[in-house]
């Protein structure tokens, strides 16, 4: 009697132990699915290095971010506009693109960031991410044309900071852009 008493709750201790998962299992045998490792989805922000020849001397240092270079006033590169609710480079702005990426590789004393903006529509964190969204979309373009990707970095504003502060398309149209902001790594 005594042995089918203990026979029977140790089926019972059985079956709640197999009947509460394998996550208590997993204490004892290392069995269950193993829980991904977090994959990094933004990307780290790029800063500049020895982008100069041994002989000229840089403002920038090594782990300086570019916002805090002096801006090269001389490069006039026009922003890049976006489709509502997009961050594909539309073909009609390729040229400036283009521009943007020959001034870059004319120059190589220059490194950029470009600016990802969006229209008031939606909310923040969604425009941050579509501003950031497009300015990868900028910045993939100019590292296919063959500018270094450590000379470019991203960043975006999302809706804070409107070129057109009105409340309409012709003014939703002007804020979904990119902008060019170019900087110089020596006097």
């Amino acid at each position: 009697m005594r042995k089918s008493v203990v026979n029977g709750l140790f089926a019972v201790a059985c079956v709640a132990l197999l009947g509460s998962g394998c996550q208590t299992l997993e204490k004892w045998c290392g069995c269950g699915k193993k829980k991904p490792l977090p994959v990094e989805t933004s990307t780290p922000p790029v800063v500049v290095t020895n982008l100069l020849d041994s002989n000229e001397v840089a403002t920038a240092q090594v782990g300086v971010p570019f916002d805090q270079l002096p801006v090269d006033a001389n490069a006039k590169l026009d922003p890049i506009q976006f489709a509502y609710d997009s961050s594909l480079l539309p073909p009609k702005e390729v040229a400036k693109v283009e521009k943007a990426g020959q001034y870059l590789l004319d120059n190589p004393d220059r490194v950029l960031n470009v600016d990802g903006h969006c229209d008031e529509r939606g909310s923040n964190e969604y425009n941050l991410s579509l501003g950031e969204q497009r300015a990868q979309s900028v910045r993939k373009f100019l590292i296919d044309l063959g500018v270094d990707g450590a000379r470019i970095q991203t960043r975006s504003f999302g809706k804070e900071k409107p070129l057109d502060p009105g409340h309409n398309e012709a003014a939703w149209a002007k804020n979904r852009r990119g902008e060019f902001v170019v900087y110089l790594t020596k006097k």
